[in-house]
Order: structure tokens, then C-alpha cells, then sequence
């Protein structure tokens, strides 16, 4: 008796493929955060936490999308961090991206998808694949998440976790741990990067607070 072969799973499609597919789907109306989960099928959430990160590695901020982008984020984090799976608000589905918006930002992040795309593969599983440390990865996007909620007007206070999250989200769709560590790393960059920020407000306004006191 012949013993049925098992089939072999296909592997998953390239992210820029899947994304690719989207954009050319909504290349010249105005999409959903509804319509594009629907598109991305089973790991529509971690997709979409991608692609909402996307607009935010560029030095200057984005003024109008970082609040609810970021609330998006941070509400799929959520539920992750809390074992959860992930589901969004039907006030957020409804969320239009404007006509055009896709094209134009594959035209930027199109380089960064290829970029990870050489570099991603499954190792160090068990960072991605122990319940309890995706759960803490999430714990860190979702803080990063908070960061984007914030319309702060200087440059690269978006950047740095934006970075974070998409090398988390890379990291967790490719059960690659390398990059969930560099997600970590970029992380803790961006909280260096504040600290610094700070720390030169306070002596922008010491000096100034000497100078009007003459």
C-alpha cells in the first residue's frame, strides 16, 4: 500500500508581493483599513502594522497620520501583548487612506521591503516562537505605537520607532529573531535620542532664562 505523501505547504508570498498586490488594487481610489485587511488575508494584522509604520522612517514627520496610524498600531499591539488576537475598532476599519497614497509610498518603501526581503529568514526561532517573548515584543511596539501617537514637529522623533516596529513586525510574519533584536536595538537608540533631546531643551532654556535675566 503506498503511503500518501504529504503536501508541501507552499511557502508564504514575499511581503512586497503582497503589498505590491494592494497597491495596485487601490493605485487610483481612495481604501479602507478594512479593504486592506481583507486583501492580506491570514497575516493581514502584522501586514497592516507594517504598512502603517512605512510612512514614519523618514526623518520629518508626517503631521495628520501619525495619531491615527499610530492608534492603530498600538490597538493591534495591544491585543498581542494580551495573547490576543489582534482586531481593530469598525471606526478604524472605516479609516481611508486617500487616493493615490499607496503608490506614492511603495515609491519610497518599496527599497526598504527588498532590503529586508534579502536578509529575512527564519533563526533564532525561539525569540518569535515563545509565547511569552511575543508577547513582549508586542509590549514594545505597542510603546513605540504610543511614541507615533505624539504630532511632535522634529525630526526623526517618529523615525526611530518606526523603525522599531517595522523590524518587529518583519521579524514576527518571517520568525526571523535577528531582527526582532534589532528592533530592540533601534529601540533603545530612540530612547537615547530623547533623553538627548531633553536634556538639550533644558539647557536651551537655562541659557535663555540667564540671557532675559541679563
Amino acid at each position: 500500500m503506498k503511503i500518501p505523501l504529504k503536501a508541501n505547504r507552499p511557502p508564504p508570498r514575499k511581503l512586497s508581493v503582497e503589498l505590491a498586490e494592494l497597491r495596485d488594487q487601490a493605485a487610483e481610489r481612495a481604501v479602507t483599513l478594512r479593504e486592506v485587511i481583507y486583501t492580506l488575508h491570514g497575516r493581514a494584522y502584522m501586514l497592516l502594522v507594517l504598512l502603517l509604520a512605512l510612512p514614519f522612517i523618514t526623518p520629518i514627520p508626517l503631521p495628520g497620520l501619525s495619531t491615527p496610524f499610530g492608534l492603530a498600531i498600538l490597538l493591534i499591539a495591544l491585543r498581542l501583548s494580551l495573547g490576543q488576537r489582534p482586531w481593530l475598532p469598525m471606526k478604524l476599519q472605516r479609516k481611508e487612506l486617500p487616493a493615490g497614497f499607496l503608490r506614492k509610498l511603495f515609491a519610497v518603501a518599496e527599497r526598504v521591503l527588498r532590503f529586508f526581503e534579502k536578509f529575512l529568514r527564519p533563526r533564532l526561532t525561539f525569540i518569535t516562537d515563545t509565547p511569552l517573548l511575543a508577547q513582549l515584543h508586542a509590549v514594545l511596539m505597542l510603546v513605540a505605537a504610543l511614541v507615533l501617537l505624539l504630532p511632535l514637529p522634529i525630526p526623526f522623533t517618529n523615525s526611530f520607532p518606526a523603525w522599531s516596529i517595522l523590524l518587529l513586525a518583519a521579524g514576527l510574519l518571517e520568525r526571523d529573531g535577528l531582527f526582532i533584536l534589532g528592533g530592540y536595538l533601534v529601540f533603545i537608540a530612540g530612547v537615547f535620542y530623547f533623553i538627548f533631546l531633553g536634556e538639550a531643551t533644558a539647557t536651551l532654556l537655562h541659557e535663555l532664562v540667564q540671557w532675559l535675566r541679563g
